[in-house]
């Protein structure tokens, strides 16, 4: 073999040197699937915060099996189609909505990192899909319009044993421009979090020697925490004491289809709720007239081992599709986990905890990574099945996998 001394001018066009590039992007660049951005999370995130996001009630079965759900499905898809261009986007709820994806409300937001709700709310209206602000939100309802002006808006709301109180939220979230009330109603109670007893989580967070070594490291965390506005939840009373105490004795355990009726009558804008578990109340809700029900065990957090909502699904899409928008929450962590839920049904589908990975690996570049990757997926899912549209995706294309089936 002949050897030679290779020139400069080859080993430029052999190799190609990249410019310095900012860690913090190279960092976020690396991530290919929102499981890899929640890696990312947990090294920079104290213990109780990324517990709270990452964690659920009591044995965690009910995320593990709607995550379980959406990974036993088959995928059917057609060939010699033209999917040059793929049309990802429709309405949802009367407005145009650019993927079949809404941040859902999430609490402790500024927690997680203090680029808190703004960051989720810009980045959403960046790629035009709604961002949801929850109750227990650390921003307040003004500052995230404010924060992002050009935003669809919604509000979640839970009810309050002080309703006066759950009403005014209703008239601010009209009075600034938000155009739908998301009601959660699996709530009379809070769920057995063993994670957040164990890490003594508590609101304000709550310092003991533990939390201290193990939130020394992430240096960046505590700066942004100390160096931002003081953390309090923007739309409750202040409350000191653990989130399951907080839930327990502010939140309203005698909500019923009246009182629904009541904040419906209150709010001039599109109805959603969420929470919905059972064929039955989907069909009731539906009778009282509500634009859409979100079916929701809220992400495993409440009643371990409830329904898996993505198995509920098709049933519910059947029949009482026609009636109202069906919106899917819990276990989504891909593009074509949404895929799927959509042509099984689901008018837009809503991710929580896939954002906060965003949110805590990087702020709003993180929360920007994180859509970037699931309508990614969402594209390369629809194109690989060889459909051009939205409208395009069926029941033929989604079978569900049986692992756990009801005994007979």
């Amino acid at each position: 073999m002949d050897r030679r001394i290779p020139t400069f001018a080859q080993l430029r066009e052999t190799f190609t040197l990249r410019p310095l590039e900012n860690p913090a992007a190279m960092r976020l660049a690396r991530a290919q699937t929102i499981a890899e951005l929640r890696a990312i999370a947990k090294r920079r995130t104290p213990k109780g915060p990324f517990d709270y996001t990452d964690g659920a009630a009591e044995s965690e079965l009910g995320i593990a099996r709607a995550r379980q759900a959406f990974e036993d499905i088959e995928l059917h898809p057609s060939v010699l189609r033209d999917v040059t261009d793929v049309s990802t986007g429709w309405d949802v709820l009367g407005a145009h909505s650019r993927w079949p994806l809404t941040i859902a409300p999430t609490g402790f937001t500024r927690l997680m990192h203090a680029d808190g709700e703004p960051a989720g709310a810009r980045a959403a209206a960046a790629y035009g899909i709604p961002f949801t602000l929850s109750t227990m939100g650390t921003t307040s309802i003004e500052a995230v319009r404010a924060a992002a002006p050009d935003a669809r808006l919604w509000m979640q709301l839970y009810v309050m044993r002080q309703r006066e109180h759950s009403m005014a939220l209703v008239e601010r979230a009209a009075a600034a421009g938000y155009d739908t009330l998301m009601v959660t109603v699996d709530t009379p109670v809070a769920g057995a979090r063993h994670r957040d007893q164990r890490n003594g989580m508590a609101f304000p967070p709550a310092l003991t020697l533990a939390t201290f070594l193990d939130a020394a490291p992430k240096v960046e965390w505590w700066w942004n925490l100390l160096t931002t506005e003081p953390l309090t939840f923007a739309s409750m009373s202040r409350f000191d004491g653990a989130v399951g105490e907080m839930i327990d004795a502010m939140f309203d355990p005698s909500l019923d289809y009246g009182a629904l009726a009541e904040v419906r009558a209150a709010w001039p804008g599109r109805f959603v709720v969420k929470g919905v578990q059972s064929l039955d109340d989907a069909k009731r809700l539906a009778d009282l007239g509500v634009d859409a029900i979100t079916l929701s065990n809220h992400g495993g957090r409440q009643l371990d081992r409830a329904p898996v909502p993505f198995l509920l699904l098709p049933e519910v899409a059947r029949e009482v599709g026609k009636d109202l928008e069906i919106h899917l929450d819990t276990g989504i962590m891909s593009g074509t986990d949404i895929v799927a839920a959509v042509a099984l049904g689901a008018r837009t589908t809503m991710v929580g905890r896939a954002y906060l990975y965003g949110l805590m690996a990087g702020g709003r570049a993180g929360v920007n990574r994180a859509l970037a990757i699931l309508t990614g997926e969402i594209q390369r899912t629809m194109r690989l099945l060889g459909v051009a549209s939205l409208e395009e995706l069926g029941p033929q294309h989604v079978t569900q996998l049986e692992r756990l089936r009801p005994r007979r």
